[in-house]
């Protein structure tokens, strides 16, 4: 019988910290703040409180939201992998994309919708050119 270990609960520094560092990266993507917001399912001015970073700024996270800055890291970390130059890095997520599961849309597309499942399949997809197992 397996159990379900409860989600490791992160200190609002922890929170800022990781939130700080996904909408860096979204930015990079070239996310519109819309899309930002969406993919992370936070706030506009919870986005922009993360964006100037202020010092003594934290924020409280849950599960769900934790979760969504984990699988933008990994992306990153994934493209980081696979591409040499920041352009691609950087650039992939805005390219339209063919394959069968994009069909011409871009990843950061599939990842504004909002929902957890298309976020986690378009992780699925990039960490899948790194050599990695879906």
């Amino acid at each position: 019988m397996s159990t379900l270990l409860p989600a490791p609960a992160f200190s609002r520094d922890q929170c800022a910290a990781g939130l700080h560092a996904a909408v860096s990266i979204l930015e990079k993507w070239q996310a519109s703040g819309d899309q930002a917001c969406r993919i992370l399912r936070i706030s506009r001015s919870t986005q922009t409180r993360a964006r100037q970073r202020e010092a003594g700024w934290s924020v409280s996270l849950d599960a769900d939201q934790m979760q969504r800055i984990s699988l933008v890291l990994n992306m990153h970390a994934a493209l980081r992998l696979v591409f040499d130059n920041p352009q691609n890095v950087y650039g992939f997520v805005a390219m339209a994309n063919h394959n069968e599961f994009f069909n011409g849309r871009t990843p950061l597309e599939i990842m504004a919708q909002g929902d957890m499942i298309s976020l986690y399949e378009t992780f699925r997809r990039l960490d899948a050119l790194r050599g990695g197992q879906w």
